[in-house]
Order: C-alpha cells, then sequence, then structure tokens
C-alpha cells in the first residue's frame, strides 16, 4: 500500500470520527472542498504542511495520518 493510500484511509477515518463533513474540514483547514476528496480517494499526494494542518484540525499528531495498519496474519 502506497503512503499516499495509507494517508488517504487515515484521513477519512479520522474525519468521519470527529463527525465532520468534507466540507467542514475543507472550511476549517482552508483548503478546497474537492481536494479533501481528492485526497481522500489518493488522487494527490499531500504536502507536510497540508497533512500539519489537517492533523490539527482533527486533534492528532501529523504522524498518525501517515501510520501504515497492521499487517492482517
Amino acid at each position: 500500500m502506497e503512503i499516499r493510500e495509507v494517508f488517504a484511509r487515515n484521513l477519512k477515518a479520522a474525519r468521519l470520527a470527529k463527525g465532520l463533513s468534507q466540507e467542514e474540514l475543507a472550511f476549517r483547514a482552508d483548503i478546497d472542498r474537492t481536494y479533501i476528496s481528492s485526497l481522500e480517494r489518493s488522487v494527490y499526494n499531500a504536502s507536510i504542511d497540508v497533512v500539519d494542518r489537517l492533523a490539527a484540525i482533527l486533534e492528532m499528531e501529523a504522524s498518525d495520518l501517515l501510520k501504515r495498519p497492521p499487517e492482517k496474519k
């Protein structure tokens, strides 16, 4: 799994866990909603600045958005 796929999965899960729509997250982070959608679909790679901004809004560490899920056995 590529890092942008990991980020996409973690971003969507964190956003939903906070009960935020893509629109609300985009507004709070001062990012276009369509960019949030593209990130969640792993269309684009996010810059570290964007990762940090989104993590702050989601009240988590930026590194948590980049953590790979545990391997399934």
